[in-house]
């Protein structure tokens, strides 16, 4: 027998039975922390799973099966021409519009084709980052200066973070354009085009799905967030077309599948939900039940979900107990001692500001409401900024995810180049305005 390996085993026994055994169960502040965690979650389940990330599971599962290994290596990969590369990362990313969970199924997506570390990294930055919904937000309601520092602090963000991740482990990535090089470029299995044409509409469901409601009444972004259902569903009859004519799916099985969500969406025209619901039903069905590339699909994007769901569901369970829920329920860290933290323009105020905002979770739009009561409270302008650049890109949750990818150390790399970027550039922007 191996002591050594059981000794561990004791030890970490002792150890959950001391933490278990000294639980503060009567204290209102520790019970109240459990309480927003599950609230968190409850929430975290209810807004953002269904969403965000059933579409960006479909969407990972379409880059693993759809879109070539050439493909990503040729515009992504470590052996691409840089600029096309960080083009490429930090649009991709910024057309999306999505949080810090719901990019991860496509960093995932992209990094396993055989994307370079940097312009993969540019990616699962410049997605959540780069959102022109909320940097468009951010200049309305926090002002117009805070709103193009965010913009030039996240594009240079995306590409420079890329960039240093890629120089620390450019042996490793130099090994990796050797062997990509050498892999010979396989034969398209459809036209380009097919595949595009699949892959954007799914990614404008997912965009027009999570369409946030406007601070306004009238214009374009508020017409959009009205008329969001109606434009998936016409989105939802390009996607139909696609796999009749694209995935080759016989029509009478699509027509099947689609039966139910029509019927969703004429008896309960106020309930959008559930006829969303029961299109992905249908879709996971369909798929499942037809062979070859559909099947494989299905496989792939279960696959992402199998991986991420279980890191994601514990990270906000603990960020929830840490930090509270979106509704101003507060963790065992008091928000009090937060707001008192990030005052003024000092190294520690904008260090901090990072630090907590890279372990918080922001869905897309909300960091701009939360600072708002923020800078209200005291927080300067430095501090907001700081977490406005780390705040949405991170998450604890994602931390997790990130870690399963790209392993420990690179993730310990990327999240400290984020803060200490974050707190540095907070500091300049402090000391100008």
């Amino acid at each position: 027998m191996n002591w050594k390996e059981e000794y561990k085993k004791l030890l970490w026994i002792l150890g959950i039975f001391v933490v278990i055994y000294n639980l503060p169960v009567g204290n209102s502040r520790f019970m109240g922390a459990i309480y927003e965690s599950i609230a968190l979650l409850k929430w975290y389940a209810r807004e953002h799973v269904l969403l965000c990330l059933v579409p960006a599971f479909f969407i990972a599962g379409v880059i693993s099966v759809f879109i070539s290994q050439a493909s990503v290596i040729k515009y992504l990969g470590a052996a691409a021409k840089k600029w096309v590369a960080y083009l490429v990362a930090s649009m991709s990313g910024t057309i999306l519009a999505v949080c810090s969970c719901t990019v991860l199924p496509l960093f995932s997506g992209i990094y396993k084709r055989g994307a370079g570390l940097g312009p993969a990294i540019a990616f699962l930055y410049s997605g959540p980052a780069i959102n022109i919904l909320a940097i468009i937000l951010t200049a309305r309601i926090l002002g117009m200066e805070l709103g193009i520092a965010r913009v030039i602090g996240a594009v240079s963000f995306s590409v420079v973070i890329g960039l240093i991740m890629e120089f620390i482990y450019r042996k490793e990535e130099k090994e990796k354009a050797i062997a990509q090089l050498a892999t010979p470029e396989p034969e398209e299995k459809r036209p380009i085009w097919q595949t595009a044409y699949h892959f954007f509409v799914l990614v404008a469901i997912l965009v027009f799905v999570n369409w946030g409601k406007p601070d306004v009444t009238t214009g374009a972004w508020f017409w959009i967030w009205s008329n969001k259902w109606l434009i998936t569903g016409i989105l939802g009859i390009l996607f139909v077309i696609s796999l009749i004519f694209i995935l080759k799916i016989k029509p009478l099985w699509v027509g099947i599948a689609v039966l139910p969500v029509i019927l969703s969406a004429v008896f309960l025209p106020n309930q959008p939900m559930i006829a969303f619901t029961a299109g992905v039903f249908a879709l996971s069905v369909l798929l499942s039940f037809s062979p070859g590339e559909p099947e494989e699909w299905l496989g792939s994007s279960w696959g992402f979900a199998k991986q991420i769901l279980p890191l994601l569901g514990a990270g906000v369970l603990l960020a929830g107990f840490l930090l509270g829920s979106p509704d101003g329920g507060q963790g065992i860290i008091p928000n009090r001692w937060i707001v008192r933290l990030v005052g003024g323009n000092s190294i520690f105020s904008n260090f901090f500001a990072a630090l907590s905002g890279a372990f918080m979770y922001f869905a897309t739009l909300t960091e701009v409401p939360i600072l708002q009561g923020l800078i209200a409270n005291g927080m300067g302008k430095g501090p907001a900024l700081a977490l406005l650049l780390a705040g949405p890109a991170l998450s604890l949750p994602s931390m997790l995810v990130i870690k399963s990818v790209i392993g420990t150390q690179k993730t310990v790399v990327y999240v400290s180049l984020v803060i200490v970027m974050a707190t540095i550039t907070g500091i300049i922007y402090g000391s100008i305005i």
